[in-house]
Formats: structure tokens, sequence, C-alpha cells
């Protein structure tokens, strides 16, 4: 796809155009507060996975409404780990096998892979959590559409809610005083900078934040832009239940990650792609000026699309969590 979007000049001011409802803070305070007096003890089963330089366990932990939520936890075999790295997935993606690793714990983190309720249909990465809450009302298939009559019955409340608990739980796994980051790419690194957002709004701190080509970020802006999926789904909506535009608008209003990241303070590195035809480049860098910390970087890739930085980006991400812990 060719250049679409702003010129970077242009991108590197580029800010949401709608105002954060009046009661964002307080909606998310009573969400929060709501689940996690339902929280249970977290459940972790060791796992066999034939891998001899990583140890993997199996979680269960209390997410949103208390429902239980799977995660894997790996750590580098026979070492302490110097961090925590806990990681989100895009979208339909699950956690996949105990035995499909990521850099993390091979770089001496301990790394929480979270599964996402109700998603991983992708063959590459099977999910094991379902999304016992009903959404009520239609829905165009997808998650994008799930109960967005209301906040209150969103999908994305419940995942969000389950990425802010997955910090809770990660640092109880450790133990001690571990510096803790959090990761994702795409719907991932929109639950990247929702997970650091509330769990700051709660009284909580994180130590960094790595959201890749974010998704579920100014999403007025966004589906005005491209036709491509999952901003489909919402198009597609709207063009069947033409009265509830305002309605739906004022329900994401709650989730955009553009309004979240000005609640969030933790240094961060994000990376863009000028030639995303998923995740346009002005909407993530409507979250990127928006994330309340002068700590902060974006990594652009000109003449790449929804994938992003790749590769690249992982070595740039290490390289920043190593030089975070060397000053450390």
């Amino acid at each position: 796809m060719p250049f679409f979007d702003l010129p970077l000049d242009l991108l590197r001011e580029h800010r949401i155009g709608q105002e954060p409802p009046s009661d964002l803070k307080d909606f998310w305070r009573a969400t929060l507060s709501e689940s996690r007096a339902r929280s249970w003890e977290t459940r972790i089963e060791p796992v066999d996975t034939g891998l001899e330089l990583v140890e993997t366990s199996d979680v269960t932990f209390a997410g949103y409404g208390g429902d239980p939520i799977r995660a894997w936890w790996h750590r580098p075999a026979g070492r302490a780990p110097r961090g925590i790295v806990v990681q989100f997935q895009g979208y339909n993606g699950g956690r996949g096998l105990p035995h499909q690793q990521h850099e993390w714990p091979l770089a001496g983190y301990a790394h929480l892979f979270v599964d996402s309720r109700g998603q991983g249909s992708g063959a590459a990465s099977p999910g094991h959590t379902a999304d016992p809450q009903g959404s009520g009302g239609a829905a165009v298939a997808g998650q994008l559409t799930r109960g967005i009559e209301d906040p209150e019955t969103y999908y994305y409340r419940r995942l969000y809610t389950d990425a802010a608990l997955a910090i809770d739980v990660a640092r109880g796994l450790a133990g001690g005083g571990l510096p803790l980051f959090v990761t994702g790419g795409s719907q991932g690194g929109g639950l990247a900078i929702a997970a650091v957002a509330l769990h700051e709004l709660s009284g909580g701190t994180v130590d960094g934040a790595l959201p890749d080509v974010p998704f579920l970020c100014d999403f007025a802006r966004s589906i005005a832009l491209v036709d491509t999926m999952p901003y489909r789904e919402l198009v597609t909506y709207l063009a069947a239940f033409r009265d509830r535009v305002d309605q739906v608008q004022r329900t994401l209003s709650y989730f955009d990650g553009a309004h979240l990241s000005a609640l969030a303070t933790a240094p961060a590195l994000f990376s863009v792609a000028l030639m995303d035809p998923v995740c346009p480049p002005s909407t993530v860098f409507a979250a990127y000026n928006a994330w309340a910390s002068d700590d902060k970087a974006i990594e652009v890739y000109p003449y790449n699309g929804h994938e992003g930085g790749g590769p690249y980006q992982r070595a740039a991400q290490l390289a920043w969590l190593r030089a975070r812990l060397t000053d450390a």
C-alpha cells in the first residue's frame, strides 16, 4: 500500500479529535474494583515441554468478574530472571502451545504470555480461554462489536480488565521487586496501553511499555481511513444499525487507546508503520502523542505494513530494556 495518511511531520503532531468521557476514570476504577473483589488464588501447574533452557508453567488467574484466564509462565531455566515481560495477543491469536517460545525467557526475563478470552482461533497460536460472559444484542462476526450498545456490556471491558489484572498476577508469580514491562503487537499493543493505564489508575506501577503498531486507537479516524478487518466490523455494524452511531461512539470512547494513553506515565517505546492498512499511522501517533510521559520514543518504519518492524523492532526492544536495567 502507498502512503495514505498524514506526512510524518504532521503525524508527530496529530491528536485524537474527540474528548474522553468525563467519567472515564470512575468507570475504570469501578470496573477494576468489582473484579478484584471477585478474585481467587492463582493456579499454577508446571509443564514438561521437552525444552531445557526454559521452564514453563500453566497459569490460570481471575480476570474480569472472576472469570478464569489462561496464560503461560515461562522463565529462564536454572537462573533468576532479570525482569518480567507481560505480553498480550494480536487479534484472534491465542497463547499457543507451551513449547512455542518468544525471545523474552531466552534473554533472561520471566514471561507471562496471556490468552485473550473468546479468541485464539489462529492455527499458529490456538487459545484456551473461554468468554463466559454474554454480550447481548446483535453483533458482527468477530469481537469488535460484541456488546457495543453500552460500555458496561462491551467485550473489551472484559479484555482490558483481564490485561490489567495480569500485571498483578505476574508480580505475584515472580515475587520480589523485579522490574515489570508490558508488550504486545496490534490488538496486543492496544491491550498493553490499556493494561498500563488501568494498572496505574488503580495505584500500581509499571517499569515500561512496548506497544507495537497498536490497534484500538482513535476509532473514529481508523474506520474513516481504512476498509480492512477488524475495523471493518465496526463499519458493517453501523451500516446495519444506522440509528446507533452516537451510541457506538460513546461506548468506544471508554476504550480508545488514545484516551487511555493520557492516563499512562510509564516509560514507553512504541512502533508504527507508515504503510499500515490495518492500524493507520495517525491513529498510532494519536496514542503515542497522548502518552503522559516525557520518557517515550517511537520507532518509525516507513515502508512496512501491519507487520511493522518485526525482528528489527524486537532487537530495538531488547536493547531498550537492557538500557533500562543497566541504568537502574
